[in-house]
């Protein structure tokens, strides 16, 4: 009986029900070095790594005491602020429903709400020194208009760091390129010390995904 290679690439049973483009996510997914290693390591989702490269590149979280995570779900980078940052005080929101994770406060409501700003700072006693943000807008299949609807959510975390975080603090948000993220740069520029963009490892080949990491907040 032949043996499969190394290389060889999984595929999933074929299902008529499923559209093309599922069948292809299920592929990839099976096929994701990744998405084997979070599930061996205990991780909710590859996404962790992506938060651990990052982190081991600009050392952002150790030492934090409050940490806000924009989009939490599934939990991801709340498990990983937590091994890294274990003394620290950590809320995470999101419009869907998050299994809890011990030592963090979840919020079910949509962070484009008026109140969510507030309903996160009433969790914490005292202002955030690190804000995460790994949302994503839901997406409609138009590649420009998914572009503009991600980054809109993500000028919006950057708004909401400005407005909380204590002086020297940090940020780190999810992006896409496309050309439209000139004025959140320009918001992070004049609040922070230093502005990077970063595509972890992680990050797959084929994604336009980008992280922005900002780094010591100047103050308001």
């Amino acid at each position: 009986m032949a043996r499969a290679g190394r290389d060889s690439v999984r595929r999933p049973n074929k299902n008529r029900k499923r559209t093309a483009s599922s069948q292809r996510w299920l592929e990839r997914q099976l096929n994701d070095p990744y998405v084997k290693r979070a599930q061996d390591e205990g991780w909710r989702s590859r996404a962790a790594f992506k938060l651990i490269e990052l982190d081991d590149r600009f050392a952002m979280i150790k030492g934090s005491k409050r940490v806000v995570d924009l989009g939490i779900a599934p939990g991801g980078w709340a498990q990983v602020v937590r091994k890294r940052a274990p003394k620290a005080s950590i809320v995470g929101i999101d419009i869907l429903e998050v299994e809890p994770i011990e030592g963090v406060t979840i919020l079910q409501m949509d962070f484009m709400d008026d109140g969510a700003p507030a309903a996160l700072e009433a969790q914490l006693d005292g202002q955030p020194d690190l804000v995460l943000s790994d949302m994503a807008a839901n997406t409609v299949g138009h590649k420009q208009t998914d572009h503009l609807r991600t980054m809109a959510l993500t000028e919006a975390a950057a708004w909401f760091a400005v407005e909380v975080l204590s002086k020297g603090g940090n940020f780190i948000a999810k992006g896409f390129a496309g050309g439209s993220d000139k004025d959140l740069l320009n918001l992070l520029k004049k609040h922070f010390q230093i502005v990077k963009h970063a595509k972890p490892p992680a990050s797959r080949k084929g994604s336009s995904e980008w992280f922005v990491i900002a780094q010591d907040f100047k103050g308001r």
